[in-house]
């Protein structure tokens, strides 16, 4: 069979005449002689909603009845899209998670899928129909509902193509495609027509909100090829796929940020071995995710200024943690959260000199200065202050000749 993956995000399917519209892409794929598995999200604001309620129930909601809350959003969307579609006399169903069944495995919230049960599916598909899966959702081995974290759906399409080996992978969204950064933030952003999985993931996991950063993973170990195209306009979107199918002279790709992290610095730490595991050890027991960091040992080797960065919104539970961490001595606590993230991404900083001179020149000709850098092969990125970003991200985009 010929099977393609429809993927649409809660914006496409965020009210009714958007599902009618969602509804005539379908047919036009179904069109095309293509067996058409469709997975939508929730409906735009239904999640937020229903994450409202269970804060009004409790401030410790039960994580397996918050999977079970948040996942119903799904049921709705896929209901009005195969009953649009049996309107318009296609045969169509929708279908849950625990339905097929999905499986999945870890915990609540943050579930990976490992297994599809198929039969149900192909043989909806073999009798011409059209399934509507819901994503997000799928069910563990106690046969709970479990969800996939946000953004999940992505991580849904995606495993749906390879269990059945899909020749298309497509994600509708509110956006065209993926830009060279935020069309928002720079006006002359350009749209990027092909990108590898790597660069993708970097720009995702860097604040570029296109796709989930673990569906991306999932895209790459699979090797699925994925389309990302506005579901509003019909015009070429963004195609994903390995390094090899690229052909650019381009050296960086995009650019990313974010606009919720804070820095933390730590002075005069008594220096000695295992002292930053001691320090970050009750941050990730209590699901604090470090991310940037800095070491400066004294002259006299005896002490050392560390500095990390946080999300901002743990900034208040990370000072609690460091101030009542009994097994770390520092002379003074320096936290600020007015700070902001930049990064450069592109495979091609592997095989050219120069990118790193060429990113702080940048920044320091529009006197803009750097607070923390780190590295990897095809990203750099530097913490500057938060009222810097759209001048930096303009530099920037300059600099490497994004802009055309």
């Amino acid at each position: 069979m010929k099977i393609v993956v429809l993927k649409f995000g809660g914006t496409s399917v965020g009210t009714v005449d958007r599902i009618k519209k969602v509804a005539n892409i379908i047919i036009s794929y179904f069109r095309k002689r293509y067996k058409v598995i469709v997975v939508s999200s929730a409906m735009a604001g239904a999640t937020n909603d229903l994450i409202k309620k269970s804060k009004k129930i409790s401030n410790n909601f039960n994580l397996s009845e918050h999977d079970v809350l948040v996942s119903s959003g799904e049921q709705i969307a896929c209901s009005l899209i195969a009953g649009r579609l049996n309107h318009l006399g296609y045969k169509s169903q929708s279908y849950m998670g625990w339905q097929l069944p999905i499986i999945t495995d870890g915990k609540y919230g943050s579930s990976r899928i490992v297994e599809i049960d198929k039969k149900k599916i192909n043989k909806f598909l073999k009798s011409g129909g059209i399934p509507v899966i819901a994503g997000f959702q799928g069910i563990n081995m106690d046969k709970r509902i479990t969800t996939l974290g946000r953004g999940g759906s992505d991580a849904s399409a995606i495993m749906i193509s390879k269990f059945f080996k899909s020749e298309k992978c497509v994600i509708y969204t509110d956006v065209d495609g993926v830009y060279t950064t935020d069309p928002n933030i720079l006006k002359k952003a350009k749209k990027i027509k092909i990108i590898s999985y790597e660069e993708m993931l970097e720009m995702a996991s860097l604040g570029a909100k296109v796709m989930q950063p673990a569906s991306i993973q999932d895209a790459r170990l699979n090797r699925i090829d994925i389309d990302v195209k506005s579901s509003f306009i019909k015009k070429n979107g963004t195609k994903i796929t390995k390094k090899k199918n690229i052909l650019s002279n381009k050296i960086i790709r995009g650019i990313s940020f974010t606009k919720n992290d804070a820095k933390v610095t730590l002075l005069g730490v008594k220096d000695k071995p295992g002292i930053a595991a001691s320090i970050f050890k009750p941050l990730s027991n209590n699901a604090i995710n470090v991310d940037m960091v800095v070491q400066n040992i004294s002259t006299n080797g005896k002490e050392t200024d560390l500095t990390f960065t946080i999300k901002s919104e743990d900034l208040i539970k990370t000072q609690k943690l460091i101030k009542k961490n009994t097994k770390i001595n520092f002379r003074d606590l320096i936290v600020d959260n007015n700070v902001s993230k930049v990064s450069i991404i592109g495979v091609g900083m592997v095989t050219t000199p120069g990118v790193t001179y060429r990113m702080f020149q940048a920044l320091a000709k529009k006197n803009i200065n750097i607070l923390v850098i780190s590295t990897s092969e095809i990203k750099i990125s530097v913490l500057i202050n938060k009222k810097n970003v759209s001048k930096a991200i303009s530099a920037l985009h300059k600099e490497f000749k994004l802009n055309v």
